[in-house]
């Protein structure tokens, strides 16, 4: 009778024996973003014929640029990093987390947009602000992130300090095997269940759709293709179903390079773990903080919303500008990775 760990390797080699090769797969992921931007587009230029054309652009252009400013939101570089650290833990090659997760969430512009173009009064109620409709849709995205995170960050935390344990270990001349940093203990085997089901990078489309349910961004582009269709009636449907496409097609770039990145950060650390402990140590860490950090903001401020609490620790909790502490986020890790870059290449490392 095979045991469970035999089970886990043939598993894990017929996995591998079945995928196409990395390169491949990294450029069907970009090609279906490149699909994105292409549609977007399309659409604009075929909107053109109906007037407004000018006008028409600028709103396209606008909605991009929100798509790339809602991609370095903390709580989706938290998600994704810890999800292509998990997947890359146990040896595959999680070239389409980003894409994923950010296809997932941006589901929910596109559709909102579609409805609200095609004339769907209902969405409008569920849209505006303060409405039993968006309370409802704002705490279920804000309960499922905020448990995913704090799933996803107790499991890297266990990671973390079991790194640090081999480190220790490593430095009293200990051999040191990828298998030696894989999260254990009682906070790996408690999250074991939950976590099997997030199996394939395509199960993180799910993840992301259920955090786009807080209707934030669905919201910002949804009102301005109402604002839009309402006082502008010189810009065609067409183009206006560019707008929430091109907001997918920004963010959905922008996650795809940062879950790639984020890829190639950790098969660096795990493929040669004795020499960058340390690496891996420092980003295992900062991705478990990072998640934790958010699924507390985030579930501190659905129990403020659904509680109606009064105190100013949650009040200033769910006033916290996710977008802004994004980019420092990012700029702490390429911080990182640039450091053990420069160390690598050191004379004598």
């Amino acid at each position: 009778m095979a045991t469970t760990e035999q089970m886990a390797v043939l598993s894990r080699l017929y996995r591998e024996r079945a995928q196409l090769p990395l390169r491949t797969r990294i450029l069907v992921t970009f090609g279906a973003v490149a699909a994105l931007h292409a549609a977007a587009v399309v659409l604009l230029v075929a909107g053109a014929a109906g007037g407004g054309q000018p006008l028409g652009i600028g709103l396209v252009l606008t909605a991009y640029l929100a798509g790339v400013k809602h991609s370095y939101d903390w709580d989706h570089l938290a998600a994704i990093d810890n999800s292509t650290r998990k997947f890359a833990a146990e040896h595959r090659d999680p070239v389409s987390v980003g894409f994923a997760f950010s296809l997932g969430h941006s589901s929910v512009v596109v559709l909102a947009g579609v409805l609200v173009v095609s004339g769907a009064s209902l969405v409008g109620s569920f849209m505006a602000e303060g409405t039993p409709g968006n309370r409802l849709l704002g705490l279920l995205g804000s309960a499922v992130s905020g448990l995913f995170l704090l799933a996803m960050g107790s499991f890297n935390g266990s990671a973390f300090l079991r790194t640090l344990k081999v480190y220790r270990g490593a430095r009293d001349g200990a051999t040191v095997t990828p298998e030696d940093l894989a999260a254990r203990g009682f906070v790996a085997r408690l999250l074991a269940g939950p976590l099997a089901r997030v199996q394939h990078p395509r199960n993180i489309y799910v993840i992301g759709f259920l955090f786009g349910l807080g209707f934030d961004t669905a919201t910002t582009i949804g009102l301005l293709v109402m604002a839009t269709a309402a006082s502008l009636a010189g810009v065609s449907p067409l183009a206006l179903l560019a707008l929430p496409l091109a907001f997918a097609a920004a963010m959905t770039l922008c996650d795809t390079v940062n879950g790639v990145a984020m890829m190639r950060m950790y098969r660096s650390a795990l493929m040669d773990p004795r020499r960058k402990l340390g690496f891996n140590a420092v980003i295992t860490g900062i991705s478990a903080v990072s998640a934790l950090f958010i699924a507390v903001i985030t579930l501190s401020g659905a129990l403020h919303e659904a509680f109606g609490l009064g105190d100013p620790l949650t009040s200033w909790l769910g006033s916290v500008d996710l977008g802004d502490a994004g980019l420092l986020l990012v700029a702490l890790l390429m911080s990182v990775w640039a450091v053990a870059s420069l160390r690598r290449r050191a004379p004598g490392e």
